[in-house]
């Protein structure tokens, strides 16, 4: 996708912010700024009528917040890369937006240099966060579960799209990536970039626990037809 122009959608309520970031990235080859939305309904209806391959998503905005409508778009649309652009770095603001399905999360002092490279790692696919806020993510999936960690297993797969969760059926089923490719007709990169959102999601960085959580959510379990 490196080569191929990245669309992108810019959500932002503050007419400044639009603004700027679209100087900044129309003088970028192969970077082209589809859409602009003031708040969250308008990025949701905009990210369905023009998919966008990135969503540069601010997240205090009025009417539906920027953490809404991600989770919105990623469950309707879950090949956009949203990446987070905000002035907030806080715990309340960072695992609910990486849960919605933000595969990255930038703060707005962010250097040209690192904003352009997170827009092409998320546009492939991939995940980032600042500095700060990557030692948060890494300290956050590194803690212990609670001891309730099992009662609440299905809650958290709640915020799964339904292709993630046709995979993890089949990650609870013993299933290796190159089998949940050929099985749902993916790619085994697809595949990949999937489990890596799920293992976000559910905070966990193993997969063979991520399949010991589906299994005992009862995932996966009852054999289909």
């Amino acid at each position: 996708m490196d080569m191929d122009t990245i669309r992108i959608l810019i959500a932002d309520d503050q007419a400044i912010t639009r603004s700027g970031l679209k100087m900044l990235l129309t003088a970028v080859a192969n970077l082209e700024i589809v859409g602009e939305a003031r708040h969250g309904e308008e990025a949701v209806k905009l990210a369905a009528s023009l998919q966008p391959d990135v969503i540069l998503m601010d997240l205090r905005m009025p009417g539906l917040n920027g953490i809404e409508a991600t989770r919105l778009i990623h469950r309707t649309s879950p090949h956009i890369g949203i990446l987070i652009l905000t002035v907030f770095e806080d715990d309340t603001s960072v695992f609910p937006a990486i849960r919605a399905g933000a595969r990255g999360y930038l703060l707005k002092d962010t250097e040209q240099d690192e904003l352009l490279r997170a827009i092409h790692t998320v546009a492939n696919g991939g995940a980032i966060f600042s500095p700060g806020i990557a030692q948060k993510v890494l300290g956050y999936l590194t803690m212990p579960p609670p001891p309730a960690m099992a009662h609440v297993s299905v809650t958290i797969f709640d915020e799964l799209t339904p292709r993630e969760c046709e995979i993890l059926e089949l990650i609870a089923q013993g299933k290796t990536n190159t089998e949940i490719a050929a099985s749902l007709n993916l790619s085994p990169k697809t595949v990949s970039n999937y489990i890596a959102n799920v293992l976000l999601k559910v905070q966990t960085t193993d997969r063979a626990k991520l399949m010991l959580m589906a299994i005992e959510a009862g995932i996966g379990q009852k054999p289909k037809g």
